[in-house]
């Protein structure tokens, strides 16, 4: 345990919060204070001894800021072995920095409000992240902070060593500073490349802040963790935790997918209920109020439901909260809920309640990625929708203004199904949902199977697949795919299009009396 003693401290930061207090701890331990601009303006305002680094220099701040620590008596302050370099430091006047603390100019949070080029430019950090990097490489006798929450740990280290930080925590800092450089520079080279409009460049870097250590990942001899990238999108990541156990992987994988999904219906328009079982949907239905569209969700599936995860596009009110109360339900996420509802579901204490603050924008840009072996793939988010006067009808037959509707519901749903998926929709609700197969025709059969289950359970004379809409994700590359949907007893069809059985497909669905729409738009989930 290699200890070094804080007897100088270099602090210049953007994110004032807790620095007073900081400050005022260090000094009353003896270290000296150096800073720069606002973060010195601060300190000595609040009636504590600081040197400003021009002083240290001997040159002036200049070109509007610009360059102010720039300079070898701060960064052979930093850099300096205070062994080997200490002949070089004495012989050009440099004194050893023991503490850097530095966080960065705001860049992420000037971009995401919208600002333009010339002001996130200028919101660049340049001194900030050179020094940090210093620091970091000579974590053998410099400790560097860059994030608040580590204020209380450097202070805990010298109050235990007399004054003195460990080689181990000095080793932590300097780990937790280059990855925060890291994002930086990730944040600022993914924005230019947004401004240049570079679909693909030669470089790509991601970056996340760590929201929460999970026990295990998907399956328990797998370690997990969840980041957040900074992306101001409403969801998991933006959620507060009401009550119930911590989140697991899945939780959150499935919670993600549930989310996204409710987000794509208008709750000015309808409210929305999707139930999410593996990441897959199992239920999703539309209504006039959430009671109403939960239970229609539930009825398209109740025993896939059993332990899956609700998502809801309005805030969760008492009465849709008494009916979940009935089932066995792992997550609820939901923009809000209202107090009867809190406390309904406060009795099922292990149950999850996420209050995201809003819904995600599903027409909005980004990017997505996975990973493969030796790299990772990146997309645009698949924002694609399409409206009814998009489709194309394809058949002798036209559709009716309900098939339309439950045509566009059932494709909205499919998007977010994992392929090869059929969708069966009847009154805005799912009445079957083929999900997974290898095959398109395995997946009709089977959304069809789950139907007449749903029926038998609910006590219906028939499924409600007879008379629906039925969507695929992707063409039929056969009119037995299509024929088996028929079988079903769908009246009408909605799919991208683009086989080049196309005729052929057409031809059995107006021979069947189906209605069919082309969207020339493919939704494969995988």
């Amino acid at each position: 345990m290699t200890l070094r003693p804080v007897r100088r401290a270099l602090i210049s930061v953007s994110d004032k919060s807790g620095l007073i207090d900081f400050a005022k701890a260090l000094s009353e331990r003896g270290v000296a204070l150096i800073s720069t601009g606002g973060t010195a303006k601060a300190i000595r305002d609040a009636g504590l001894a600081v040197t400003d680094v021009s002083s240290i220099t001997g040159f002036p701040e200049i070109m509007d800021g610009r360059v102010k620590t720039l300079h070898p008596k701060i960064h052979g302050g930093l850099l300096g072995l205070r062994d080997k370099h200490a002949e070089a430091m004495k012989t050009h006047g440099i004194e050893g920095i023991d503490l850097l603390v530095c966080n960065l100019y705001p860049f992420e949070a000037t971009v995401a409000k919208g600002a333009g080029f010339d002001e996130a430019i200028e919101n660049i950090d340049i001194g900030g992240p050179a020094m940090i990097r210093a620091a970091s490489k000579n974590h053998e006798w410099v400790s560097v902070v860059v994030d608040t929450e580590d204020y209380a740990a450097v202070l805990g280290e010298m109050d235990a060593n007399n004054g003195a930080t460990t080689l181990g925590l000095r080793k932590k800092l300097a780990q937790i500073a280059y990855a925060r450089t890291a994002a930086y520079d990730a944040a600022v080279s993914n924005w230019f490349a947004t401004q240049l409009d570079e679909k693909a460049p030669r470089r790509r870097a991601f970056a996340g802040h760590l929201r929460q250590s999970l026990r295990y990942g998907e399956n328990p001899h797998q370690e997990a963790a969840f980041y957040t990238t900074g992306e101001k999108r409403f969801g998991v990541s933006t959620a507060t935790q009401l009550q119930g156990r911590e989140l697991s992987y899945n939780n959150i994988n499935d919670t993600d997918a549930a989310y996204e999904l409710a987000a794509e219906f208008d709750p000015n328009i309808s409210a929305a209920c999707a139930i999410i079982k593996h990441a897959n949907p199992c239920g999703v239905a539309l209504g006039a109020n959430l009671t109403e569209a939960y239970k229609k969700a539930l009825a398209c599936d109740p025993v896939s439901a059993f332990g899956g995860v609700l998502a809801f596009n309005r805030k969760l009110d008492g009465a849709t909260a008494e009916e979940i109360a009935k089932l066995f339900t792992e997550v609820i996420i939901a923009p809000d809920a209202d107090d009867d509802a809190k406390k309904i579901l406060s009795a099922r204490r292990n149950l999850r309640l996420l209050i995201a603050g809003g819904l995600p924008d599903p027409n909005s840009a980004g990017l997505t990625f996975k990973t493969v072996a030796g790299g990772f793939l990146v997309q645009t988010r698949d924002n694609a929708h399409i409206s009814k006067d998009q489709l194309k009808i394809v058949t002798k037959r036209q559709p009716s203004e309900s098939e339309i509707a439950d045509m566009l519901f059932a494709f909205t749903v499919g998007k977010h199904v994992k392929s090869n998926t059929i969708v069966y929709a009847k009154g805005l609700q799912t009445a079957g949902i083929g999900a997974g197969q290898m095959s398109r025709v395995d997946s009709a059969r089977i959304a069809a199977l789950k139907a007449k289950e749903a029926a038998q359970t609910a006590g219906w004379p028939e499924p409600l697949t007879k008379g629906s809409a039925a969507a695929s994700d992707a063409f039929f590359p056969f009119a037995d795919g299509l024929l088996a949907v028929a079988e079903a007893g769908a009246t009408a069809v909605i799919q991208p299009g683009g086989s080049i059985r196309d005729d052929e497909v057409i031809k059995a669905a107006d021979d069947a009396g189906l209605a069919m729409a082309f969207t020339g738009i493919r939704h494969f989930r995988h």
